[in-house]
């Protein structure tokens, strides 16, 4: 409940923000005098790049990088939530919602904090897709990396009383190019977009003396400093409530790769009772809470399916806000099927948070199947495939079976 009502009160609403600007008691002219949305005088909404609110109830969103899967989740992923990504039998396909995750932030200028175990963040960022923008796109791209920002055009004669009303292009719908867009996985993110990207990088080897490597403290001693880590670019860069960012606000992009792995230290893979079964779920509790008061999101990939006590399972998903589970064809009956042959893979969309409750929300879309194009990671429905595996079924077996 205390992580709940916290996250009630730091995240950004539209409604809150727009009464604000509606119960002052001052005449027409003072309020454009007042106004500090910029020389036309109208209060923006929202300042934040990559961000809208969420049409159910005024929670700012980020887009996860696929378009596809922000309207699964509702339109988005909530600021102040945790996204865990079940990864495929092989971490084939889940990487690849990891770096949209990531790619998508450095479009819009966020700060990213990318923590792994087995590889460099440096080469993590390397290897993100370059996104597909036209014209308009492009410009809007050179428009968040640039230090200048657009100015109104003060001298257009019309109605001063339009120029009061609230600029609204930033929450309404937005276009792919603004909030949400497509990649190219067949290439790489331009240099020159990293170049003028923040970001924050946690390599595990780094950051263990190489005398604790293999010793029990290894587990908690990494755990531990990620959130120490995570905490410090939360607080000395002002993305918590306490400390305002000094600048512009913007939103913090964390990505942990491969989490309660062995490659993390820990030993849920291998043992079914093991002694530090607590310890994972005591770090996404914790990671939860500094979640829930800043202006952060955070995507998780972990092996759930190798992990022996399905219990721990059950702790895990019942620590994250939204739970996505990617089940790959590679080596399965599946992937000879001939009705599913197009498709790579299920996705399951395990858990959608309903925030400030004590319940969660479970996708209304069943049955979702992912394929991996030359350049597109796209998710489709598979209702069409019932249809014909009916139709296929009622010619081999006669009218008699039909409904």
């Amino acid at each position: 409940m205390a992580a709940a009502d916290t996250c009630g009160a730091s995240t950004l609403s539209s409604g809150s923000v727009a009464s604000e600007a509606g119960q002052s008691g001052t005449s027409s002219f003072q309020r454009r005098g007042k106004a500090s949305g910029g020389p036309g005088g109208g209060p923006r909404l929202l300042s934040i790049a990559g961000t809208r609110p969420s049409v159910r109830n005024g929670q700012l969103l980020v887009s996860t990088g696929l378009p596809a899967l922000d309207q699964l989740l509702g339109g988005g992923l909530a600021v102040g939530t945790l996204l865990l990504i079940e990864e495929d039998k092989y971490n084939i396909y889940s990487p690849l919602l990891f770096k949209y995750f990531m790619a998508e932030g450095i479009i819009n200028g966020h700060t990213l904090l990318v923590a792994s175990a087995k590889e460099s963040p440096a080469n993590i960022l390397q290897e993100l897709p370059a996104p597909l923008l036209d014209d308009n796109g492009k410009k809007e791209l050179e428009d968040v990396h640039s230090a200048k920002t657009p100015e109104l055009d003060v001298n257009m004669k019309i109605a001063w009383r339009y120029q009061l009303q609230p600029k609204m292009e930033q929450v309404g719908p937005v276009s792919s190019s603004r909030f949400g867009h497509y990649y190219d996985v067949s290439k790489r993110i331009p240099r020159e977009l990293l170049e003028s990207s923040k970001w924050h990088g946690f390599f595990l080897p780094e950051h263990i003396p190489s005398g604790f490597k293999g010793e029990s403290c290894f587990l908690s001693c990494g755990y531990m400093k990620l959130l120490q880590f995570i905490q410090n670019s939360i607080y000395t860069e002002g993305f918590d409530g306490a400390n305002p960012q000094k600048k512009q606000k913007n939103i913090l992009r964390i990505g942990i790769q491969n989490l309660g792995s062995p490659l993390w230290g820990d030993d849920i893979c291998c043992k079914e009772n093991c002694d530090n079964n607590h310890r994972l779920t005591k770090f996404l509790y914790v990671l939860r809470g500094l979640l829930r008061s800043s202006l952060s999101a955070c995507i998780i990939t972990m092996p759930a399916h190798l992990i022996q006590n399905k219990a721990i399972t059950t702790r895990v998903r019942n620590l994250s806000d939204t739970v996505v589970g990617l089940e790959s064809f590679i080596g399965s009956e599946r992937e000879t099927n001939p009705l599913i042959k197009d498709y790579h893979g299920l996705i399951h969309v395990r858990k959608i948070p309903r925030l400030n409750n004590l319940t969660c929300d479970e996708s209304d879309v069943k049955d979702l199947a992912f394929k991996l194009k030359r350049k597109l990671f796209t998710i489709e429905v598979l209702c069409t495939l019932k249809i014909m595996a009916h139709w296929l079924t009622l010619r081999l077996n006669g009218p008699k079976d039909s409904l």
